[in-house]
């Protein structure tokens, strides 16, 4: 995997089951170039990415993956070479963890209802960070309630499951413009996810494209060799930057895009140094 990079990777600042200082060793061990830590609306795991990556000689890349909406569809959206110091980066992010808090309460109480106890004690127990889903999921695993995490999600969490609770989300819009605020690059993420067959993802780049995104998810674990193939060629005629990653969770039979042990994608590097030209260049 020399000169490999991985841009999509989860720690447990947000969902995912490793520390981004854990993410690092990895990514050291499999000889990866370059790794971007891009936790779900938060960046409080990047100041440790980076320390670990000094230590590790690994480049770590700041990022972030923010949930958006465009015209009421929900759509992630990843940002890179953000100023994770930057104050008004920081009061918007503010508000994604205000909602979850309040979105995190009122799963508690369905549950409740349910005759299921949770606390956010117990949650606590798995994250650094943030608490979201897949931490419910984990714990409904663990008092016995579902077999499995993915079990959870069907029967409680998901879209109109008996304990679902719908988020807060900035639009599509705000989301790129506050990544551009803070000097980073917007970058459309996993675009098959949003449309297996790709037939609406050329009108969502032409909507979003004028908005500020640059970039485009190409490589990714669901993505077939076909689907890699024509996400590139969007991307060309776009002018759009590409990019990739595992969309790595850690050990979570729910989450989990990569084999357990690795950050298993192979993501070109001249592609880093494509976007980091783009990041000067901003």
């Amino acid at each position: 995997m020399q000169n490999n990079i991985d841009l999509h990777i989860h720690s447990t600042f947000s969902d995912g089951t490793l520390t981004p200082s854990s993410l690092v060793a990895m990514a050291r061990r499999q000889g990866l170039a370059a790794i971007s830590l891009t936790d779900h609306d938060t960046m409080a795991g990047i100041p440790e990415a980076i320390a670990a990556g000094r230590s590790e000689t690994i480049e770590v890349i700041p990022g972030i993956e923010l949930s958006a909406l465009h015209k009421k569809a929900s759509l992630h959206i990843l940002g890179y070479g953000l100023d994770h110091r930057n104050a008004e980066l920081i009061a918007k992010l503010n508000r994604y963890q205000e909602a979850r808090r309040e979105r995190n309460e009122k799963i508690i109480e369905k549950l409740a209802r349910l005759g299921i106890r949770i606390s956010l004690d117990d949650l606590r127990q798995s994250t650094n960070g943030q608490i979201g889903r897949p931490h419910f999921a984990r714990e409904l695993v663990r008092l016995g309630v579902v077999r499995s995490e993915e079990a959870a999600f069907i029967r409680f969490l998901r879209t109109g499951g008996k304990a679902f609770v719908e988020t807060f989300r900035y639009s599509a819009e705000t989301t790129i413009a506050m990544i551009n605020a803070a000097g980073g690059i917007a970058v459309l993420a996993h675009p098959a996810t949003l449309n297996s067959s790709l037939s609406t993802i050329p009108t969502l780049l032409k909507e979003l494209v004028p908005l500020g995104l640059k970039g485009i998810e190409v490589y990714y674990p669901r993505h077939t060799p076909k689907v890699t193939h024509r996400l590139a060629k969007l991307a060309e005629n776009f002018g759009l930057l590409i990019t990739g990653g595992s969309d790595f969770h850690g050990r979570s039979p729910h989450l989990l895009t990569a084999t357990p042990d690795e950050l298993a994608m192979t993501v070109p590097g001249h592609l880093l140094t494509m976007l980091k030209k783009s990041l000067e260049r901003n």
